[in-house]
């Protein structure tokens, strides 16, 4: 005679977020969290300052091409991207783990990489129309012609996604997020990696001024790459970055 077993199949379900599900959970959490008006209003009147820029290149009797790169790569791609992305990425994780919120993300049994990935798009979203129109504006009024305006479009969204993705990492790996920023902004893109051509090469800057002189023939220092090595290299780098910043999230302990 047959025994049968009473006992009924054992059926394994996985409790685990997908990483569809976790990435869209980080995004709206970090898009509440950086959604501060105060902090955009700051920002949009930094961003403005390159409008206010293009503007009076634009109304200046010896405009030209040179003239009007130089005030797009070195006011808005020297200084206002980089720092609006510097406040809004290295924010994304790093505000939700000073005021003690990411743990509750990080306890949700989910993978780390949709989390970043998440946090990044986030500080994007917010970092783009706090950015992107003013420089563009700008390229407008400086009324050179010559594909500036689409150029800068262009070396915009690198700059943006590049520098966002950087700032992201940062924001995971140390505590003191802005003040490192800065000093990598200040200090490394815009005087030591402007001391050479090999040194340059590990600056996103170099890469968006070679978009832009590539684009408009405009002659600008350290500016010798061609549009696609331009733009490749900084996603390649963005992904990258984003790639050590899941890999440093998953081995945190969050506090």
């Amino acid at each position: 005679m047959s025994s049968v077993d009473p006992s009924p199949p054992v059926v394994h379900r996985s409790s685990s977020v997908s990483p569809s599900r976790a990435l869209r959970l980080t995004y709206r959490v970090v898009l509440r969290q950086l959604l501060s008006v105060g902090r955009i209003v700051a920002l949009v009147a930094l961003s403005l300052t390159t409008t206010v820029a293009g503007f009076a290149v634009g109304t200046s009797n010896d405009a030209d091409i040179d003239a009007a790169a130089g005030v797009i790569a070195n006011l808005g791609f020297a200084v206002v991207i980089p720092v609006v992305a510097l406040v809004f990425g290295g924010g994304a994780l790093g505000d939700l783990r000073d005021d003690k919120t990411l743990v509750y993300l990080w306890l949700r049994p989910m993978d780390r990489w949709p989390m970043v990935v998440g946090a990044a798009l986030a500080a994007l979203t917010i970092a783009v129309p706090v950015t992107l129109p003013a420089v563009v504006v700008a390229a407008v009024l400086t009324g050179v012609g010559n594909g500036i305006v689409g150029a800068t479009l262009l070396a915009g969204v690198v700059a943006l996604v590049a520098y966002t993705a950087i700032f992201t990492m940062l924001g995971v790996v140390l505590r003191r997020f802005i003040v490192w920023g800065l000093a990598y902004i200040l200090i490394w893109e815009g005087f030591v990696a402007l001391g050479g051509a090999g040194v340059a090469q590990f600056a996103i800057r170099k890469y968006t001024r070679s978009i832009i002189a590539d684009q408009t023939g405009a002659d600008l220092g350290l500016a010798d790459f061609s549009t696609a090595t331009g733009v490749i290299v900084p996603l390649l780098v963005a992904v990258a970055v984003l790639a050590v910043a899941s890999w440093r999230l998953a081995r945190h302990d969050i506090d």
